[in-house]
């Protein structure tokens, strides 16, 4: 069954008889100068082939697998500029792919946007969790998804530069490089968002941030989470920190309005 909306979707002639995407990874025939390099993770040959022929046309160029294991080894030897990821593909399933991807420091700065038929509120939280930067639907409409890869893709060329890659504050270390979390020499884990959101609060410590703001930073403007998620997620950090027997971090609640991160150097 298809599973892409038809309105305003162009669909090539040859798309009755799609390249095998299971074979290996396919590629659009690229023009001179693209607008970056999308890998599209999905295992449903139609659909594969809507997406590619349509973001090829749109000016991109296109790399296909149906494989979760070959979607990590694209990424890694490719270095696209975003991930257009499944969840139910063979091998590996999406959300393993978008938490490899995430934890992998030559990886982890590819934004990653999932495109499924799963719909539930746990599912797309769960995407959220392991990383990714946005979260659309089957069916969906074309015009839609290349307005999302564009907001995503320039959204992360534009927070390339600005974030800082090292972070102390107090006994507290934040390196972006490692995807560490230390506090007085112990490592913490967490996951990529709560690492995100620590780093950001870190990095400017006495400044306030308001939720919406946070979640602009952390999770970008398209992602489909709500104010109270920001909540949650320092919440979780609190716990981390205290289940693993070390203070809780210096993130302060500035009531009805959102977060900030308290330096013990500036008391």
């Amino acid at each position: 069954m298809l599973a892409l909306r038809r309105e305003g979707f162009t669909v090539p002639s040859s798309s009755r008889n799609p390249p095998d995407p299971h074979s290996a990874a396919m590629k659009t025939a690229s023009p001179t100068r693209t607008l970056g390099r999308v890998l599209v993770v999905e295992d449903e040959r139609d659909v594969a082939e809507l997406i590619r022929y349509n973001l090829g046309k749109e000016g991109y160029d296109v790399l296909v697998t149906a494989s979760g294991t070959d979607a990590v080894k694209q990424a890694r030897e490719a270095r696209p500029d975003i991930v257009l990821l499944d969840i139910m593909v063979p091998n590996l399933n999406g959300w393993e792919v978008c938490r490899r991807l995430k934890q992998d420091a030559e990886t982890r700065a590819i934004p990653v946007i999932m495109v499924t038929g799963r719909a539930e509120e746990g599912d797309k939280v769960l995407g959220f969790e392991m990383g990714a930067d946005d979260y659309v639907t089957k069916p969906f409409s074309p015009r839609e998804l290349l307005a999302r890869v564009r907001a995503v893709v320039r959204r992360g060329r534009n927070d390339g530069g600005e974030r800082k890659t090292h972070v102390r504050v107090g006994d507290l270390e934040i390196d972006r490089h490692r995807f560490e979390v230390r506090l007085k020499g112990r490592a913490v884990e967490v996951t990529p968002k709560e690492f995100e959101l620590l780093a950001i609060l870190a990095g400017s410590p006495g400044r306030v941030f308001g939720r919406e703001e946070l979640l602009d930073a952390v999770w970008g403007r398209d992602g489909f989470v709500e104010p109270r998620t920001v909540d949650v997620h320092v919440a979780r950090l609190r716990a981390k920190f205290t289940g693993a027997r070390l203070p809780a971090p210096g993130i302060e609640t500035v009531r009805g309005v959102g977060y900030r991160f308290h330096d013990p150097g500036r008391s």
